[in-house]
């Protein structure tokens, strides 16, 4: 295998591994895909501010979060279906995420199960959506609780499933399928053989053990709901004493309602894309969120991040916190749990890189000065 230097060698390695109609659910986003391309220009359109000649020798990556100290300002944020892109994929990546002492978070729709991955020893935070079914989405709070989960994330942006025309595309059962999974053998035993049981593990419960995508894709569509309110919102504050992380917010309005609601912190996210196509990306939202929720919480971000240069980029643009989206599922699916511990790595000097340039010597240091806002 080619090695990867960067997150777009992991693309590129991904695309050549993964089955055709897995690659495009991973790699797309919804109608035209304008959002997705603005999460990444926008990101690398930021310039740095290069300073020299001050002391950089002692670089202090650490940050603390939810009463935790992490080994940089970096997590792993949900990735639906991941299990599929590596055999047992989300356990492989909750190991990596734990050797290099950041946090993941597990997507309700995820391959592996919640108990799955926790009982490899690495339990994760835990990504909820709500759905009709009130009942269900109680059992799954109650099992993040049981199983030890430190944090939830409630993905808000979801109320109805944005249209991906990528998958459209490569949809198709039978003949059509089945040449796309014969086409890429190393994934077809890997994962397609002795990766099984292939299962949407958090779903079971509803879809069945051996549901088929296309049965995945019906229930989504079936039962989110688009009926959910803010007060949906305290009815689960009233269910989680923990951390409760609200995912999808792009308006300052509805910033100022999280911190009104009882959340501990948001995301500000446009799902990478995946949702309302034409918005505006999380790297121009971003300031103006933090300036709503003035210190009151904490704010995460994600969407478009490629690099630890544009992680640098977020927090200086007001960001205590960063996820990775596609990052790390591209490195899943090329290399497995190797390939996340490596993307990691690679973040991890980047970041190195560009903070010691720009003469910051901690994470704390990133601020608004560390943008050449005319070199934009």
């Amino acid at each position: 295998m080619r090695r990867a230097a960067s997150v777009t060698d992991y693309r590129a390695l991904a695309k050549a591994r993964l089955p055709h109609f897995l690659f495009e659910y991973l790699d797309g986003g919804s109608y035209a895909e304008v959002t997705l391309r603005r999460n990444v220009a926008d990101l690398e359109a930021i310039a740095l501010r290069q300073r020299v000649l001050s002391d950089v020798s002692d670089l202090d990556l650490s940050v603390e979060l939810f009463g935790r100290k992490w080994a940089m300002p970096v997590g792993l944020g949900p990735v639906g279906l991941a299990g599929l892109y590596a055999r047992r994929g989300e356990v492989q990546a909750a190991r990596a995420a734990s050797a290099a002492n950041v946090p993941m978070a597990l997507s309700t729709v995820s391959g592996c199960s919640l108990h799955e991955v926790a009982a490899s020893g690495n339990v994760p935070w835990y990504q909820l959506y709500f759905v009709k079914d009130r009942g269900f989405v109680a059992d799954m709070v109650e099992r993040a609780k049981a199983e030890g989960c430190e944090a939830l994330i409630l993905t808000v942006d979801l109320a109805v499933p944005g249209s991906r025309y990528r998958d459209y595309r490569a949809a198709g059962g039978g003949p059509r399928r089945m040449a796309q999974l014969l086409s890429r053998p190393d994934w077809l035993w890997d994962v397609g053989i002795c990766g099984r049981p292939i299962s949407l593990g958090n779903l079971e419960p509803i879809v069945g053990r051996k549901a088929p995508l296309s049965d995945f894709q019906a229930w989504i569509h079936a039962n989110f709901d688009p009926s959910v309110s803010w007060k949906d919102v305290e009815w689960l504050r009233k269910r989680w004493d923990g951390p409760l992380i609200i995912k999808g917010i792009l308006d300052p309005d509805d910033a100022t309602e999280v911190a009104a609601n009882g959340a501990d912190a948001i995301v500000v996210s446009n799902h990478g894309g995946r949702q309302l196509d034409g918005v505006v990306s999380t790297a121009r939202a971003l300031p103006r969120l933090v300036e709503a929720v003035a210190g009151k919480m904490p704010v995460l971000a994600d969407g478009g991040v490629r690099s630890g240069l544009d992680v640098v980029r977020m927090l200086a643009l007001g960001a205590d916190f960063v996820l990775l989206g596609r990052a790390w599922a591209y490195a899943l699916a090329a290399a497995g749990g190797a390939g996340v511990a490596n993307v990691l790595k690679i973040i991890e000097a980047e970041m190195r890189v560009a903070m010691a340039l720009t003469a910051r010597t901690s994470v704390s240091g990133i601020d608004g000065n560390t943008i050449d806002r005319d070199g934009e």
